[in-house]
């Protein structure tokens, strides 16, 4: 498996932390994304950190869903205190990014939910930062905008200007934008790490993530421009989605790494 591929958690949130850091190994997947929603649970940190001991995988990034006490317009200190429990987390885990959902944005208008974000994420980002994290934005589908405010490319990239972050570019939510590969070129700077999934054209389900190869996101042309821009970290698996269900989380996720590692090697990553 090449060693550049990641998977992410989320295909895998009603089995424990262990049985996917389990099967990760077991596929030949080195890196892992983990959930923090899902860490909380009683017993999965303990879980996660007997899998690490046991080696063959690590967990380079946590996913954090903030601003979600309620949002990003009415949270009272809710978020940043759970920022700092996941900066903790992501220490004694080894892990070197966070991830987030930046929150809904309630009544504030873009620019206005984009400086509460910023400021709300500041004492957990000098936190972060004392512990070798770094925290990341991402572009994220506007289905989501219940709890995200960057739904393009070029709007995560404002954002992680603005609030001092990296940036996780998810190329299933921005692969059909205009200027792509300028867009990736202003992103380098700050993108530490990259999210493959497929689409396939006129599906309305939502989510509708399907295994790399299977839908029409030119993802070998995406991945070699990324590349060509200098890209040098880690390519994510993120499936979620009805197809990934009927085909079940452990036969399409080992299927989605071959592809992509295949791909890889061809492209010389």
């Amino acid at each position: 498996m090449h060693p550049r591929i990641s998977l992410h958690q989320v295909a895998f949130l009603e089995q424990r932390t262990a049985t996917f850091l389990a099967h990760c190994r077991r596929i030949g997947v080195a890196h892992a994304s983990l959930v923090t929603s899902v860490l909380d649970r009683p017993g999965e940190i303990d879980g996660a950190r007997t899998e690490l001991i046991a080696g063959g995988v690590d967990v380079p990034t946590l996913n954090h869903p903030f601003g979600r006490c309620p949002d990003l317009e009415h949270d009272a200190g809710g978020a940043s205190e759970q920022l700092l429990r996941a900066v903790a987390v992501a220490e004694s885990l080894g892990a070197t990014a966070i991830y987030l959902l930046t929150g809904g944005r309630g009544s504030l208008s873009w620019e206005q939910a984009a400086e509460r974000f910023a400021t709300l994420i500041d004492t957990g980002r000098a936190a972060a930062a004392r512990a070798g994290i770094t925290l990341l934005v991402e572009n994220a589908s506007p289905f989501n905008a219940d709890i995200h405010i960057a739904h393009t490319l070029g709007d995560a990239i404002t954002l992680a200007e603005l609030a001092g972050t990296g940036l996780c570019i998810d190329l299933h939510a921005c692969w059909a934008e205009a200027g792509l590969t300028t867009l990736f070129e202003r992103a380098m700077p700050y993108t530490r790490l990259v999210q493959v999934s497929d689409y396939v054209l006129g599906d309305r389900s939502a989510p509708c993530r399907s295994v790399p190869g299977d839908g029409d996101i030119p993802l070998r042309r995406l991945i070699d421009d990324l590349l060509a821009a200098g890209y040098t970290g880690l390519f994510d698996i993120e499936l979620v989605g009805p197809r990934i269900e009927a085909e079940g989380p452990a036969a399409a996720t080992r299927r989605a790494a071959e592809w992509l590692s295949e791909l890889l090697t061809e492209l010389g990553a």
